[in-house]
């Protein structure tokens, strides 16, 4: 069974870079690098509490993600900008590899994920995460990479761009 039933989210959401994010309120201009190993740690310690709710697995409308699968996706977030980070720390200039998360979903089946592991996953992810970004030295702030479809981050944007990710899906679990 695969969950085809949420329209793929296309949108460009490098725009949260420039101004606050109208629905969950994250401000990335008011985000020091400094703060983002403690930011990820912090969703570390956020996300195994929403993954442990008895109803993890149900989708609160049939367009919406479920919390478990939020979570997937999340852990796979971390995962992913993880190999990022590195990709720009040891190389001029990368090109990354596109990832289509939605196709991600329904590959991996999200759905279908058991949430404690789910939980452990996320939290190791996050914490290696967290580990490279903390590591992260004053010079390095400003190497370059950029995604397949031409947007350019230093690291520093990278970082500030990535941090919303997980905040804004924190909110979208508890806005239902």
């Amino acid at each position: 069974m695969s969950r085809m039933d949420i329209v793929p989210d296309d949108k460009n959401w490098t725009w949260v870079l420039e101004r606050t994010c109208d629905v969950c309120g994250f401000d990335a201009a008011a985000v020091g690098v400094e703060s983002i190993a403690g930011l990820i740690r912090e969703q570390a310690e956020i996300w195994p509490t929403l993954l442990a709710a008895a109803d993890v697995g149900i989708r609160p409308r049939p367009d919406k993600w479920s919390v478990l699968e939020y979570g997937c996706h999340v852990r796979d977030v971390f995962d992913l900008y993880d190999f990022r980070l590195h990709l720009m720390l040891d190389n001029d200039d990368p090109v990354f590899p596109n990832w289509d998360q939605d196709e991600t979903a329904i590959e991996q089946r999200y759905h279908e994920a058991d949430a404690a592991t789910t939980a452990s996953e996320l939290v190791a992810a996050a914490l290696r995460l967290a580990e490279s970004f903390a590591a992260v030295t004053d010079s390095q702030w400003r190497r370059a990479g950029r995604r397949s479809d031409g947007a350019v981050f230093t690291i520093e944007s990278f970082a500030r761009y990535l941090i919303h990710d997980p905040i804004h899906h924190v909110y979208d679990v508890r806005a239902d």
